[in-house]
């Protein structure tokens, strides 16, 4: 199940907050390696280093890394804990590499008071959707809307455990676009760390101050081409959470007009799963409309709502890595493909609604959404592809984020 190697450091190259990234040869192969300082602590030129390569050979989504599991011959480089230090919240469960935190409702916290009996959100929204690459376009529609809003991003554990290992969530926090973020269940690193959605959620709204939050699995989406396997399953559960606990749940769909995979083009059918069967309490569904409000006409010669599927061999998968290439290639222009898909998504989130009407269609229009992406202080890439590759996917990801940030109750 694991496929180990052992390999010398020979280089440190350029990490990120969390990160260090290296130059391991492992025979007569030299291979980028990833370590967790927290995890395995910090390795230096010449140190020996025990690798896990196994989704490295089988090409998967980490970006051709190996992960640094131990530093072998350096005790003293090892990450301790020191006698008596709260927390008791063990995250990575009996896996080799578990980590124990001090949880935000952990008893021996500071916020364990607040928290004891924390069960209201006060109509914050919650916003979530599938793909952690709709983050920074989803906060690029808030601050649209709201420039000074106070984000949460919590990460659920569907994809990395890790917080660390998105490079989009350190670039937003340097660049000052997220107040907080809070790992959930079994993922660990946020500045807060949670039992469940639920109490990261209510850390959000109760200790960090948020004006809403934003709730996506980190990078490393798992899909089966199957109606219910894959990890993006939990953003239906984690609105559900949000209306439970009276906040404002704003469903954020998963948007592509250039996905080769035709169950992925207009409205990804994991979109349909998550929020047509999965969520089952009210929220809104938003979606971008170019121009004015107007809804788009149903042309005739426009594709029809998803019929069928495109025959293929069906692999699992993982999602692209922190630093895929692209960024803000081209831009987003009011082009002929654009607007078929968008009137597409229109129409498939029509037909969405009518099949569960929990739902509520709301249409928002995205004049200066292509300019507040443009700004966004991280690399554009979903799956792959850029801004000017995909631009619906990032344009139904903001008018979302737009739409989220109209719903924040001013403190009166």
């Amino acid at each position: 199940m694991i496929t180990w190697r052992e390999g010398e450091v020979r280089e440190l190259l350029p990490g990120w907050a969390g990160v260090q990234v290296l130059g391991v040869d492992v025979g007569d192969e030299r291979v980028r390696a990833l370590g967790y300082p927290d995890l395995v602590g910090s390795a230096v030129v010449g140190d020996r280093v025990l690798l896990n390569v196994t989704a490295l050979e089988r090409g998967l989504g980490t970006g051709g890394y190996a992960l640094v599991v131990a530093l072998p011959d350096r005790p003293d480089a090892w990450p301790g804990r020191a006698a008596g230090e709260p927390g008791h919240l063990v995250k990575g469960r009996y896996a080799p590499l578990q980590p124990m935190v001090l949880g935000v409702d952990d008893p021996e916290g500071e916020h364990h008071a607040t928290l004891a009996h924390a069960d209201d959100l006060e109509g914050m929204p919650v916003l979530a959707t599938d793909l952690h690459s709709a983050l920074p376009a989803v906060l690029a529609g808030v601050r649209a809307q709201r420039p000074r809003a106070r984000v949460a991003y919590v990460m659920t554990d569907g994809a990395a455990l890790p917080l660390a290992w998105s490079r989009t969530v350190a670039g937003l926090r340097e660049a000052g676009w997220l107040q907080s973020t809070i790992t959930a269940g079994q993922a660990f690193g946020g500045d807060l760390e949670a039992v469940t959605v639920h109490t990261a959620l209510l850390a959000a709204r109760h200790v960090v101050g948020a004006d809403l939050a934003v709730v996506i699995q980190g990078p490393g989406n798992l899909g089966t081409d199957t109606r219910w396997g894959f990890s993006g399953v939990a953003a239906g559960e984690a609105l559900n959470a949000a209306a439970v606990l009276g906040g404002r749940p704003v469903a954020c769909l998963r948007v592509s007009q250039a996905d080769a995979r035709e169950r992925h083009r207009g409205l990804s059918h994991h979109s349909a799963t998550s929020f047509g069967r999965v969520l089952a309490h009210p929220a809104d569904l938003p979606v971008p409309v170019l121009g004015s409000d107007t809804p788009p006409a149903d042309g005739a010669d426009l594709p029809s709502s998803r019929s069928g599927r495109t025959p293929h061999t069906p692999s699992p998968r993982t999602g692209h890595a922190p630093d895929a290439p692209s960024g803000h290639t081209g831009r987003v222009g009011d082009s002929v493909a654009l607007r078929e898909c968008l009137a597409l998504v229109y129409r498939q989130a029509r037909d969405l609604v009518q099949a569960a009407p929990h739902l509520e269609l709301v249409k928002v229009a995205t004049e200066g959404l292509p300019e507040a992406l443009a700004q966004v202080p991280v690399p554009l890439s979903t799956m792959g592809r850029g801004l000017g590759d995909d631009p619906a996917a990032f344009l139904t990801a903001a008018a979302a984020g737009r739409h989220a940030a109209r719903l924040v109750v001013d403190p009166s």
